[in-house]
């Protein structure tokens, strides 16, 4: 088989990013600190999976694989060791805007709490806001409409724009489902890296799909209760099987365990 280039790379990295992005997006997390999230990753990986002889990969090495300079390379894994820490100031422009809003004396009433504000106009107006805090290019009307949309403000039935909300999030989401979906995400990835870069030594793991592009669409939800049915008949197998070599509880933890387990999801578009 040919190698796989540069552009064919990046070309699929696209289609499975949009659905990722797409969550980040809904969640508020900008494409800056996206960025250097995936900075820190990038030198995380070089540094602990592309070593020699079972050594961390030195920082020139990491350098080049990465295409970061080594003084970001040192910089990063020194943000590594230290833990999980807040990512780069920059926030989004819904969110530095209500920040202005209750902070700013500019746009505070005289009890201190957000202005309610006229949408245009001379003085503290939602336009001037948007001015103050670099946003001046966008349509009030535009943003308004986003902000009203997460629930961070609302308009007054005078037609002034009232602040209900500090932060901007566009759209809330479960903390314990983000974390089921980055934790079934990651699963997958890893099977799919593993059967891509593994060695002669290394066994491939289960990974297959059953897909027809030609389905009617009226057969969906006949579909959807055909796949409830049978994949939780499946899992629920899985699960014995899983149940039955697993450690007991009055049995010591072996240095032998290991996580295992099976998944199955629903594929459209």
């Amino acid at each position: 088989m040919a190698p796989a280039s540069t552009e064919n790379v990046l070309a699929v990295t696209r289609q499975w990013l949009k659905p990722v992005i797409r969550v980040l997006i809904g969640c508020g997390i900008t494409w800056q600190q996206f960025a250097e999230l995936a900075k820190s990753v990038y030198v995380d990986v070089a540094t602990r999976q592309f070593g020699k002889r079972g050594r961390p990969t030195n920082v020139s090495r990491s350098a080049v694989l990465t295409g970061l300079t080594r003084r970001e390379v040192r910089k990063q894994r020194g943000r590594i060791e230290d833990g999980p820490a807040p990512l780069a100031g920059y926030v989004t422009k819904g969110s530095l805007i209500l920040s202005a809003w209750h902070l700013d004396p500019a746009f505070l009433d005289r009890s201190g709490k957000p202005a309610v504000l006229p949408l245009e106009g001379e003085g503290a107006s939602f336009a001037s806001l948007l001015k103050r805090c670099g946003a001046g290019d966008l349509p009030p009307t535009t943003l308004l409409k986003e902000l009203r949309g997460a629930g961070a403000v609302r308009k007054t039935a005078d037609g002034r724009v009232e602040a209900l909300r500090r932060v901007y999030i566009p759209h809330a989401m479960d903390e314990e489902l983000i974390r089921l979906w980055a934790t079934g995400l990651a699963d997958l990835a890893t099977t799919s890296a593993n059967n891509l870069t593994r060695d002669s030594k290394t066994a491939t793991r289960f990974d297959r799909a059953a897909v027809n592009d030609r389905v009617r669409a009226a057969a969906l939800p006949e579909f959807r209760q055909f796949l409830n049915e049978e994949a939780q008949a499946f899992l629920e197998k899985v699960d014995a099987w899983l149940t039955a070599h697993e450690v007991c509880d009055d049995e010591a933890a072996p240095r032998g365990t290991v996580r295992i387990g099976a998944g199955v999801y629903h594929i459209q578009d």
